[in-house]
């Protein structure tokens, strides 16, 4: 019998039966948080397959506290008022991963049940596949993250202050074939643990920027694309470090260069068909109503979802003209100056690209916002406004595409929208806006340099 590969474990049976083989004593299980980050443990392989039948508990602290593990003062689920007791997550058995830098282990995914479940990204996530299932609709997606390189360690960036900082290669140069040769051995590492842990890239080249890498990661279903996008962020810093090198995926590290994206490429497709339910040959761009709808309400909605797109502090220093980041709730056709771009193609191909998103954001939030506006824009039958021709930036736009310029204000905007309320959950708005308020508010309590600057001696 064929040794058993981690991509094609399904069933829980199937994930007892690769560990056993494998002759595993522990292995790995992880869960990703608000802000995106990943937690996890290894877990003794007995306590595994227990847990694989019937959940397992985690201190629900890790979903009150920020990314520095500062306790929230402001949610409601979790706190020094319920004692922090275990919540109940379970196992994803078709979750299952490979570790190439561990030998034969394996990871697993996790995601929480009962009422932690209503504030977890990756349930999030799944309730909006399933609404958009409901309707008849099956959403596809890929990720493109744009992050920065250093020759730096962990250690050395904060010995200097997170300032001076070695990029991997000078100067600007996008899309050079100098240095992705040069650096032949590190593309290809990265491109091998991409195949190996199934978050393959399709395509891997430098940006504007020094030492900055763009990488598209395959299309596959939305959940499938919310896991390889998470696990991608979490493994290339991973990869990094492990080679005495460091991976920022940071909305804006600096002044001086463009900032990091993370856009979004989606499509439906119609359940009973098979067909996409993007494409219509008869129509102008080969936009069919489905997708004019659903550019509608990712238009609508947008400024009113930007938290889940732009979830910190350094996210709203990136969306400013002229840095390839939008600035309103626009759309285009092939059109990388607003924030909707509609990509006419074929049946496989046709697709829009939201392209607000950050590389800070948490992708299953992203995913989750971006799919469950569109679907809101079908539900309702909206219809766009009229399209951007032209450089988006130079142009007047009404005053309702106007996106929050700040955390605070995109918290405010989130809590107060009923379609939020509707998609999400009040239980998610509440507390996903809550934390949102808290990261704010600890900005607050910082003397930044540019204040010493500016104000020590002349003021």
């Amino acid at each position: 019998m064929s040794r058993m590969q981690a991509r094609d474990i399904k069933t829980a049976e199937e994930a007892r039966r690769i560990v056993e083989e494998r002759g595993l004593s522990h292995v790995k299980v992880g869960m990703f948080d608000i802000d995106g980050v990943m937690l996890g443990k290894y877990m003794q392989r007995d306590k595994f397959f227990s847990a694989l039948e019937d959940g397992f508990a985690f201190c629900d602290v890790v979903l009150g506290w920020d990314s520095k593990d500062e306790l929230y003062d402001n949610v409601k689920f979790t706190g020094w008022h319920t004692g922090y007791p275990d919540a109940p997550l379970k196992i994803v058995p078709d979750s299952c991963r490979e570790l190439p830098c561990e030998g034969d282990m394996l990871l697993f995914l996790a995601e929480f049940a009962g009422p932690a479940g209503e504030l977890c990204p990756r349930g999030l996530l799944k309730r909006i596949l399933e609404r958009g299932r409901g309707m008849g609709f099956e959403a596809f997606g890929s990720l493109e993250y744009e992050f920065f390189m250093f020759q730096e360690t962990p250690e050395s960036v904060r010995e200097k202050g997170f300032r001076n900082l070695k990029p991997l290669t000078p100067d600007m140069m996008g899309y050079s074939m100098l240095r992705s040769s040069v650096h032949s051995e590190l593309y290809r590492e990265l491109l091998a643990l991409a195949e190996s842990m199934d978050f393959p890239i399709e395509g891997l080249h430098t940006e504007t920027g020094p030492g900055v890498i763009e990488a598209a990661i395959g299309v596959d279903s939305a959940l499938a694309a919310g896991d390889k996008g998470a696990l991608f962020k979490v493994f290339t810093k991973v990869w990094a470090q492990r080679r005495g090198l460091m991976a920022t995926f940071m909305a804006k590290w600096s002044p001086d260069y463009p900032g990091q994206s993370g856009h979004i490429h989606l499509s439906l497709r119609e359940i009973d068909s098979g067909k996409s339910a993007f494409f219509d040959p008869e129509k102008p761009y080969q936009m069919s109503d489905v997708q004019r709808h659903f550019v509608a309400g990712q238009q609508k909605l947008m400024p009113e979802f930007l938290a889940m797109f732009a979830p910190t502090i350094n996210s709203y220093t990136r969306l400013i003209p002229g840095f390839w980041a939008p600035t309103d709730a626009t759309w285009g056709v092939e059109n990388r100056t607003t924030a909707l771009r509609v990509i006419p193609g074929s049946d496989k191909s046709q697709r829009v690209e939201y392209r607000l998103g950050s590389a800070d954001a948490n992708p299953y939030l992203a995913l989750a916002a971006a799919i469950g506006a569109g679907l809101y824009g079908i539900e309702h039958r909206l219809e766009p406004d009229e399209q951007v021709k032209g450089n988006a930036y130079e142009l007047d736009h009404p005053e309702h595409q106007a996106l929050p310029r700040t955390l605070w204000e995109a918290a405010q905007r989130l809590k107060a929208s009923e379609a939020a309320r509707t998609l999400f959950g009040d239980a998610f708005v509440e507390h996903f806006a809550a934390t949102r308020e808290w990261e704010e508010r600890q900005f607050r309590r910082h003397i930044t340099d540019w204040e010493l600057d500016r104000y020590f001696e002349i003021i």
